[in-house]
């Protein structure tokens, strides 16, 4: 299916939130997500759901001065 990660077009297979994070090399990692405008916990990943066109932004924090 087709969907938007932080604004680009890209094709996945994953059905949900957490394999969508796995399968781009998150998995383990603390990241925010949010579907749609809507904020996604962590613990809810692997409950929700992705859908054709839905738009995903997953931001990594950033360590720095």
């Amino acid at each position: 299916m087709k969907i938007l990660i932080n604004g680009e077009a890209t094709r996945t297979q994953a059905k949900t939130l957490a394999e969508l994070c796995t399968a781009l090399g998150h998995g383990l990692d603390k990241i925010a997500t949010a579907r749609n405008g809507d904020f996604v916990p962590a613990p809810e990943r692997a409950k929700t759901l992705i859908n054709e066109n839905d738009s995903i932004e997953i931001v990594a924090p950033r360590q720095g001065g």
